[in-house]
């Protein structure tokens, strides 16, 4: 069940959560089949907390890591609308906190490269250093980013 902030409870729907996302989604390549893996996500870890009943607000907060993982941009919106965004100071923020995550998860990439380049492996097709970039393409694709 899912308690509401009006007091009432209903029972958890995964169809409010896939038709909730889908909006945030709507023009971004996100596919139904995705959609409702993040569904499944967000009622497994729901469910998995063993309570017989879960605050709206916990649901939300549920949606928002497979989001953020899915589509920035999905997540964005998403959270402008359940955070309540009042001002581009907002989104500013959030902006900021996506790039902080994404820069990270970079450098740990590239760190995995460099610590497989000095691991002594024999270099073979589809190996980073024929790339011809120093890995970063690899690292870029690694860390969620587009392009090289």
């Amino acid at each position: 069940m899912v308690g509401k902030r009006s007091g009432a409870t209903e029972p958890f729907n995964r169809d409010k959560i896939v038709n909730g996302v889908r909006r945030a989604c709507q023009g971004r390549p996100v596919t139904e089949d995705q959609l409702a893996i993040l569904a499944q996500r967000v009622e497994d870890a729901i469910r998995s907390r063993g309570l017989g009943e879960v605050p709206s607000h916990e649901v939300g907060l549920a949606i928002l890591g497979p989001l953020r993982a899915l589509d920035e941009v999905a997540y964005l919106r998403f959270a402008s609308v359940y955070r309540g965004f009042e001002s581009l100071d907002d989104f500013e923020a959030e902006i900021s906190a996506l790039r902080a995550t994404r820069d990270e998860k970079w450098r740990s990439a590239m760190a995995e490269l460099e610590r497989e380049r000095g691991g002594g492996r024999a270099g073979g097709a589809g190996d980073v250093e024929e790339t011809g970039d120093g890995g970063r393409a690899a690292a870029w694709q690694a860390a969620g980013r587009n392009g090289a």
